[in-house]
């Protein structure tokens, strides 16, 4: 069963985190690609979409903001 961490959205695509037990899910997406990975942990999954060239500063920035808020409410 998966529980949300995050769900951004913007015009130029999503980035959703996921937790499933002990792995960290990363799916992001723009209009024409998709990203779906798994991490030990939030500051992997972090890491790898700082580094995906398809994400868009915008949406990699607003992610970000919204991965950290959830680290500081957890």
């Amino acid at each position: 069963m998966f529980r949300h961490l995050s769900d951004t959205r913007t015009d130029e695509g999503r980035v959703r985190v996921l937790i499933d037990g002990a792995s960290v899910l990363l799916r992001a997406e723009t209009h024409a690609w998709q990203h779906d990975s798994a991490h030990a942990t939030l500051e992997d999954a972090a890491l790898t979409l700082a580094l995906l060239p398809e994400i868009p500063q915008a949406l990699y920035e607003q992610s970000l903001a919204d991965i950290e808020r959830y680290a500081h409410t957890d």
